[in-house]
């Protein structure tokens, strides 16, 4: 077998490996539109397919169930748009400052994504296959929670109140109320849901 042949298979195999990996990648980005435009209730496979310009059954051997298929969307949806990161929360001492900057910056990535938010949520008790990203996503404001309450004074009851707080002040309709149905900027909410979160702790 001549060098010329093993190349040429060697090439197209590699070609071949990249057109997979491409349409995986049409496929994936089709439902994450679809999931931001009509949500994930109404995202058939077929309307997948449509959108990726592929057959019904690319589709499956690709993922051949819904819930791969989600997952996919969603790590490229959370590729696309990170949470923020708490690092730099957690090493602010003061926790007012520490507060109003994970609001802001979750705020932020509320009004960039909203119509997918709203969609996701909309839709996640009736669509097992979203099980698991909306899993993840209140893991993540737990984390963030977590990493706001950490070095406060307060114990028992009040440290209680404290966390119930900051969770319903991050929490995605939290904001959608305040700023879409209310008519107040980010800014405002912000200041509005740290005031309320520092009332918590003093009871």
């Amino acid at each position: 077998m001549s060098n010329e042949t093993n190349e040429t298979r060697k090439y197209t195999k590699r070609r071949r490996a990249e057109s997979e990996q491409e349409t995986r990648q049409r496929i994936t980005e089709a439902a994450m539109n679809l999931h931001g435009s009509i949500g994930p209730a109404k995202t058939t496979i077929s309307a997948v397919a449509d959108r990726a310009g592929v057959q019904r059954a690319t589709v499956y051997r690709h993922f051949p169930d819904e819930e791969s298929l989600f997952e996919a969307c969603s790590g490229h949806y959370v590729t696309m748009n990170p949470p923020p990161d708490p690092t730099p929360w957690s090493e602010e001492r003061e926790a007012s400052v520490r507060r109003r900057q994970a609001l802001t910056e979750v705020y932020a990535l509320y009004a960039r994504t909203e119509p997918r938010f709203e969609n996701v949520l909309r839709d996640a008790p009736v669509v097992p296959a979203m099980a698991k990203p909306v899993a993840r996503r209140r893991a993540y404001l737990a984390f963030v929670v977590d990493a706001l309450i950490a070095g406060r004074r307060e114990r028992g009851h009040a440290r209680r109140r404290v966390r119930a707080a900051l969770a319903h002040a991050l929490d995605f309709p939290t904001w959608q109320s305040l700023v879409r149905e209310n008519g107040l900027k980010d800014a405002e909410a912000v200041s509005l849901m740290a005031a309320m979160v520092e009332s918590a702790g003093r009871g």
